[in-house]
């Protein structure tokens, strides 16, 4: 049986590039396009995995984010963060050190937009086959020069 997988992005192009990509790798997706629809089709869905972007419309990423760590039947999923925020929007914040200071289960890894595909089908497998999450943030940066791994 596939591994379930839940992409959580408002972006249709988006949703397209990540869908295909993750059915090209043997997964079974499902959709939605903001964070409420998302919480619905966890609770419906049971995926083993969410990938989830950080702006959504009427409630953030990160409010789901938070709802979903906090609650005992969802807290065990892992999650990754796929954003367009990149360090550059708001250089004097480390958004790393907040996300790690800021929840108790971090989200298990965090990609910025444009998604590479070999980078992200990475993290996806690293963490379906973990299968519980962690207490490390993985950082992946697209443009190489910063990246923190945790090796398996």
């Amino acid at each position: 049986m596939a591994k379930k997988i839940l992409i959580v992005d408002d972006e249709p192009d988006s949703v397209t590039f990540l869908s295909t990509l993750l059915k090209g790798a043997g997964y079974e997706i499902v959709t939605a396009a903001d964070a409420e629809e998302g919480l619905e089709k966890v609770r419906s869905e049971k995926p083993d995995l969410i990938s989830l972007d950080l702006l959504l419309p009427h409630k953030t990423g990160i409010n789901l984010l938070q709802e979903l760590r906090t609650n005992e039947e969802t807290s065990s999923i892992p999650i990754v963060l796929v954003t367009g925020f990149h360090r550059e929007n708001v250089p004097q914040m480390d958004f790393k050190e907040w996300l790690q200071g800021s929840f108790a289960k971090p989200p298990e890894a965090y990609i910025e937009k444009p998604v590479d595909k070999n980078t992200f089908l990475a993290a996806i497998r690293r963490e379906i086959g973990r299968g519980k999450i962690t207490p490390a943030l993985r950082l992946v940066k697209r443009n190489g020069n910063e990246r923190e791994t945790c090796q398996v």
